[in-house]
């Protein structure tokens, strides 16, 4: 009997993304294999298909491989000893955490296994696991699965990954209530910030953005302020609402080099400054700024870990949607067209989906 073929998106290097037809996974001993519903397309995917260095220049990627870490599906196929290994049934909507973890070296062994040394990621390291975007995907046994309501409309269910990574940013800013709050970037990611730095109930919340569409959504989930830098002087505005001092907290989510460099200008003596964006290439920042002049608190914020649970509660909820921030949905088939739509300012999330096309038919 032949092997069973399904349409995915084969990354083959910078530039070289392909919709092909491969063979199917086949679920292993404690592994599953899932229907996609939806993959959506992270900023990193972009940086990734452009040839950004941090991607190639190591190589970080092993290609060829299915792209995609920002997926959920259906359990399709179960592996002998996986429904008790994942405590899942045939049907279960269910999602992967994006990082699978090693579970040997010393950050896993020590619970902080989003830090894995040999760190392999759904999406860019075929030897682990081909990621979401594709009809189905095989989740291996050491992979960290969270069931989802089956009630969940699709869109919310489409952004857990990012809204995880989302929540552990602003967990990392430890934001307190006399806190004023500044979130640079109104993307996927800052716009779910902005919905839960909200539920933290700051003292003020500032979001910057050049796109007004995403700076209105931003108001919309919680915003006290929102700037155009490229309109207003951002730095000044900020201080002219702090008596001159500058935010408490400094959440960086735009991707590029002026974030930075805005807020260490931004930032009160002794703030929090947290760093969450993927670079397309090196930024530099006058370092006296952390140290000599401000005594920074500067803190990273990586992928979503013990954060799941909480995004699937807190949309479960209704304290954050995704309305508004899930705008397009694709075929896997119109890959070339998702990308260049995913680009556009006024275009925040968008989704490959399956056989989208046919089914809205």
């Amino acid at each position: 009997m032949s092997e069973k073929q399904m349409t995915a998106v084969v990354c083959h290097g910078p530039q070289d993304y392909r919709v092909q037809t491969i063979a199917r996974p086949v679920a292993g001993p404690n592994e599953l294999v899932i229907a996609i519903a939806a993959c959506g397309i992270c900023a990193s995917d972009r940086k990734c298909w452009s040839g950004a260095g941090m991607f190639w220049s190591q190589p970080w990627v092993k290609a060829p491989v299915v792209a995609g870490h920002e997926f959920f599906g259906y359990v399709e196929d179960i592996g002998e000893g996986a429904a008790e290994h994942f405590g899942v049934a045939k049907g279960d909507t269910v999602i992967a955490e994006q990082i699978v973890p090693c579970g040997k070296c010393r950050y896993c062994q020590s619970g902080k296994y989003w830090m894995c040394e040999k760190h392999d990621i759904f999406g860019f390291q075929r030897e682990v696991a081909d990621g979401g975007m594709a009809e189905f995907m095989r989740i291996p046994s050491n992979a960290r699965v969270h069931k989802i309501p089956a009630d969940m409309p699709l869109e919310d269910a489409a952004i857990i990954e990012p809204l995880a990574c989302a929540i552990h940013t602003v967990n990392r800013g430890d934001i307190q209530l006399d806190d004023v709050v500044v979130i640079a970037g109104a993307g996927p990611l800052g716009l779910m910030m902005t919905q839960v730095a909200h539920l933290k109930t700051p003292k003020k919340l500032i979001v910057i953005d050049p796109a007004h569409e995403r700076l209105a959504l931003a108001k919309t989930f919680g915003a006290d302020v929102v700037i155009d830098p490229t309109a207003t002087d951002a730095v000044a505005e900020v201080k002219a609402l702090t008596e001159g001092y500058g935010c408490d907290v400094y959440i960086e989510a735009t991707g590029v080099p002026v974030g930075v460099t805005q807020g260490l200008e931004m930032i009160r003596k002794l703030g929090r400054f947290v760093e969450f964006s993927v670079f397309g290439k090196e930024t530099s920042a006058d370092w006296s700024i952390i140290g000599d002049r401000k005594e920074l608190d500067l803190r990273g914020a990586h992928l979503g870990p013990y954060t799941y649970p909480v995004a699937i509660d807190l949309l479960a909820r209704k304290l954050v949607t995704s309305q508004g921030i899930v705008t397009d949905h694709f075929d896997l088939n119109d890959w070339d067209e998702a990308l260049k739509v995913s680009e556009r300012p006024e275009a925040v999330k968008v989704l490959l989906r399956p056989n989208f096309q046919r089914a809205a038919e």
